[in-house]
């Protein structure tokens, strides 16, 4: 019976159910691991990043970016999805500077990205982002750790797991999260959970992990990542 409304985007199963988003979904739970743990005095954000071959430059491709100063996002899923949300949420941050002469609130900037990924599982001509994003901040003198999925719904964390194995992830974050940790065993604590999942060996150059605190947003370089990868060897 499914099937009949697999290919309508706009048009409810007899279950209730728009499937074209659980498709979606299941894109990101394919995808490449991603990390984000929250500490008292900021956030930490992980993720596997495969190389595709030795021939490959991938020097200026990043799954971790900055939107503004403060506000740094990553994701599981489909890339060039991501690029376009990545480029959005840039635009929104932009034009609220210009209107208000200050950064955006992280929560109000996933707000609108949420809107936006929502928008596109009621539109015609269209298909739902198969992409979740992980989205941190550091406003109000707190880190924040926000979850958008494709349907539009997006969650605060403390701590959460995406993409493949992700169910493995949350439960070895059930077990080492705690509230009162602080962001370097949030960084070793995050490096940890993507090793419960990770095929090979992991190295600074197919990883990356980004830190948002107090100076603001801004992604490890591979020699920090080396470091940390070192100190939990």
């Amino acid at each position: 019976m499914t099937e009949r409304y697999s290919f309508s985007l706009t048009t409810f199963s007899p279950t209730g159910k728009l499937v074209q988003i659980e498709y979606a979904l299941n894109a990101v739970t394919t995808g490449s691991p991603s990390v984000g743990i929250k500490a008292q005095n900021g956030v930490v954000m992980a993720t596997e990043k495969k190389q595709k071959s030795i021939l490959y430059d991938e020097q200026s491709i990043h799954k971790v970016e900055p939107i503004t100063d403060k506000i740094g996002i990553v994701y599981s899923g489909m890339g060039p999805d991501y690029r376009v949300l990545l480029t959005r949420a840039r635009k929104i941050a932009q034009s609220y500077f210009l209107q208000y002469q200050e950064s955006i609130p992280t929560a109000q900037l996933v707000h609108r990205i949420a809107s936006v990924m929502q928008e596109y599982t009621q539109s015609g001509g269209v298909r739902p982002f198969g992409v979740s994003l992980l989205i941190c901040g550091w406003d109000n003198d707190r880190p924040y750790l926000f979850q958008c999925d494709p349907s539009g719904a997006y969650f605060a964390w403390k701590a959460t797991a995406l993409g493949k194995n992700h169910l493995n992830g949350k439960s070895f974050l059930e077990k080492r999260y705690n509230e009162d940790l602080e962001l370097e065993d949030a960084v070793h604590t995050a490096i940890l959970t993507l090793k419960e999942s990770f095929e090979g060996v992991m190295t600074e150059d197919n990883i990356e992990i980004g830190i948002a605190n107090e100076e603001g947003f801004h992604r490890l370089s591979p020699s920090e990542v080396k470091d940390y990868l070192a100190s939990i060897a």
